[in-house]
């Protein structure tokens, strides 16, 4: 398979998108990118090089509050609770606290209703349980 050199992962807009993914996911970057780029990547490469590369990368915000946005973004959505949870663990990582991220998705309830509220919010709890060793 030949390499597309508009998807050149040395590009500096990959390298750049992929920095910023490692601050936010960790050690998980990697798979999760390879995952996606498995079945469509074309979406692995904007996934990298637009949220990433460009709006997470800008320092007018710092990644906390980022995340937290995002959190509160995906809780809204309410159908998102996949993407809630790398990012409720992202914003762990970034320096977010469990009272935070809590807090984030409790003011949510004011714009989506308690069901995905509390969706996200079991979302979130699954994570800390995780992250504890606690088993479901």
């Amino acid at each position: 398979m030949a390499t597309d050199p508009e998807h050149d992962e040395h590009s500096a807009a990959y390298q750049r998108g992929m920095e910023e993914l490692h601050k936010h996911l960790g050690p998980m970057a990697d798979s999760y990118i390879r995952k996606i780029k498995a079945l469509a990547p074309e979406f692995a490469w904007v996934n990298v090089t637009f949220p990433f590369g460009e709006l997470y990368a800008r320092n007018v915000v710092d990644a906390k509050t980022r995340e937290l946005c995002t959190v509160a973004a995906l809780t809204v959505q309410g159908f998102a609770l996949p993407q809630l949870k790398v990012h409720v663990e992202a914003a762990l990582r970034c320096g977010a606290t469990r009272d935070e991220i809590v807090e984030i998705i409790t003011q949510m309830i004011a714009y989506c209703g308690f069901p995905a509220a509390t969706n996200a919010l079991m979302t979130a709890k699954a994570v800390f349980d995780t992250q504890e060793g606690v088993v479901p």
